[in-house]
């Protein structure tokens, strides 16, 4: 990757790698509420009854409030740092689960679920934005580390969670994981600052497509340009929640969930081991394919990803009855699907620039709130229909039709709108340095 690099000042704690690895703490910290949650539906549903759709609109619920409340948390974080807004998530984190522990009806349930998603929104908005600002020169590397934490940061819990399930009830491992995980966040929010003048390189020139200058909020959503990656984003979003949210349901209608599985000399039951399998790699996909669209391109990427997700998804529904398959193919489906909170953040910097970062992400990461509306829908048709093939044909036609965009749509209509604004500032300033 060409670049052109003005040396930094040494950052607080470190430098910036640092405050990268704090984000990443607090990331994986906030997992659970999102990653865990498959593995608590079935006991609740035993319990009181409710029903899978009901129990999947707290999901839904999380989701929303995850992502849509991230623009009003980003402004904060924009305006007072990060050490407030991550402290008061690490709180709100922690009274969802406590809630969802003693939750006796579904009004609880979904006001924990709100709880949790503004909590978990805060905390992930601030880390992403934060990755954004202090590496304008990889931040697709930069946003696929801090959102492996999120991806990935569960799965050295799942097996504990599983099994406290098993052993103490989900009640108990609500509490007990609540409080952990609220904690840890509320320690390491203590360290989080934001970057000053001259502690970030300068960027020059980079393969990939930057604009020169930053665009507020406002001057972002009046460009074609940013409705075109919120569509993207929906589309590839929406797949990807269902099978996070449905995943332990999928598994028990496939009559496998607790069939014995052995790869490498590991055996697990089949959905356990999907699950740890599961957040490895869409943990690993985050940083990988953010380091791939640093040096081919944010659209080339997409495409790719994008494309291989289609295939997983078509696999699955045809061959994931078998517990191997299965395990195999979920893993290839999360591979295929996390790598979306890397490309899409750090196009969305690359497009509109560094100073508002963190909101300007953040109204695009409500994009996945608006995924997520379709979660408890995917019930509702398996009730209907009794089986999944219409939503794994959907989620499949979706990624294919996302993966056409990405290359037909987006990438020319990108580099219209920077070279547009460079065009413009040119004419302002004729000597201006191009950077990001």
């Amino acid at each position: 990757m060409s670049q052109n690099l003005s040396t930094p000042v040494r950052g607080p704690l470190g430098g910036r790698w640092m405050q990268l690895a704090i984000g990443v703490v607090c990331m994986s910290m906030i997992a659970n509420l999102q990653y865990g949650w498959t593995l608590f539906v079935e006991p609740m549903n035993e319990k009181h009854q409710w029903g899978r759709a009901a129990i999947q609109v707290a999901f839904t619920i999380f989701v929303v409030f995850e992502t849509w409340l991230v623009p009003v948390e980003g402004w904060f974080v924009d305006k007072f740092g990060p050490r407030p807004v991550v402290f008061i998530g690490g709180i709100l984190c922690a009274l969802s689960w406590a809630l969802n522990s003693v939750a006796s009806s579904l009004a609880m349930l979904y006001v924990s679920a709100a709880l949790g998603g503004a909590g978990a929104g805060a905390v992930y908005g601030t880390a992403v934005g934060a990755a954004l600002k202090w590496f304008p020169d990889r931040r697709g590397l930069a946003a696929g580390i801090t959102a492996a934490g999120f991806g990935a940061g569960s799965a050295l819990t799942i097996v504990p969670i599983a099994a406290m399930i098993k052993a103490q009830g989900y009640e108990h491992t609500f509490l007990f994981f609540g409080l952990i995980q609220g904690a840890v966040v509320l320690v390491a929010s203590l360290f989080l600052m934001s970057p000053k003048p001259g502690q970030v390189p300068v960027v020059a020139s980079t393969s990939t497509t930057q604009s020169r200058r930053s665009y507020g909020p406002g001057e972002m959503l009046k460009a074609p340009v940013f409705w075109v990656m919120y569509l993207m984003f929906v589309l590839v979003a929406a797949g990807g929640l269902m099978a996070t949210a449905q995943l332990g349901s999928i598994a028990k209608d496939f009559k496998i969930a607790d069939v014995p599985v052995s790869i490498m000399g590991l055996t697990l039951p089949a959905l356990t081991f999907a699950l740890s399998i599961d957040r490895v790699l869409n943990g690993v996909t985050r940083p990988f394919f953010g380091w791939v669209s640093d040096n081919i391109g944010r659209e080339n990427t997409m495409f790719i990803a994008f494309s291989l997700e289609a295939v997983g998804v078509l696999a699955l529904a045809h061959f994931g009855a078998d517990p191997l398959a299965f395990v195999i193919l979920t893993g290839l489906v999360f591979f295929a699907w996390g790598e979306i909170y890397s490309l899409f953040p750090a196009t969305c910097g690359d497009t509109f620039g560094s100073r508002f970062a963190t909101t300007n992400a953040g109204l695009l990461y409500t994009a996945k709130g608006t995924a997520s509306l379709v979660v408890p829908l995917a019930s509702v048709a398996v009730a209907k229909l009794g089986n999944w093939d219409l939503v794994f044909m959907l989620t499949a036609g979706v990624n294919a039709i996302a993966a056409l965009m990405a290359l037909f749509v987006l990438k020319p209509l990108r580099a219209r709108f920077v070279l547009g604004a460079v065009a413009k500032e040119d004419v302002k300033v004729p000597s201006a340095k191009v950077v990001s």
